[in-house]
């Protein structure tokens, strides 16, 4: 695996544990649900999902950070898996809400460039 991707892939997960920090911990606050155009009077019923979602974004972070360290073929199948899964993501974010652009690029730019380096 190249050095280029690798530090994508790093990046990408770091992106994913602030999007995990903002869903599960901070969903609560007004500058943290805001971020994702949630009204206070919607939160009891979005603040569960935010919060499930949350640990998918962990999760996905983690699975990049392993595949890093191991370093070998597993490894790169495992930052192949997370960053693919995290551009997929964007493109879906994307797909259902144009206005979400900005927010699709953040989730999906470095995710990309990690997946281009390593297997392009």
């Amino acid at each position: 695996m190249n050095a280029v991707g690798l530090i994508f892939a790093l990046i990408a997960a770091l992106i994913h544990v602030y999007i995990f920090v903002l869903e599960s911990v901070l969903f609560p606050r007004p500058s943290a649900h805001k971020t994702f155009g949630v009204a206070e009077a919607d939160l009891p019923a979005v603040r569960p999902w935010a919060f499930n979602q949350g640990f998918y974004n962990l999760f996905l972070a983690v699975i990049a950070v392993v595949g890093v360290i191991l370093h070998d073929p597993a490894g790169k199948a495992l930052v192949g898996a997370a960053c693919g899964s995290m551009l997929a993501a964007a493109l879906v974010l994307l797909a259902t809400n144009r206005r979400m652009l900005r927010a699709a690029a953040v989730q999906g730019l470095a995710p990309l460039i990690a997946l281009v380096s390593l297997f392009f």
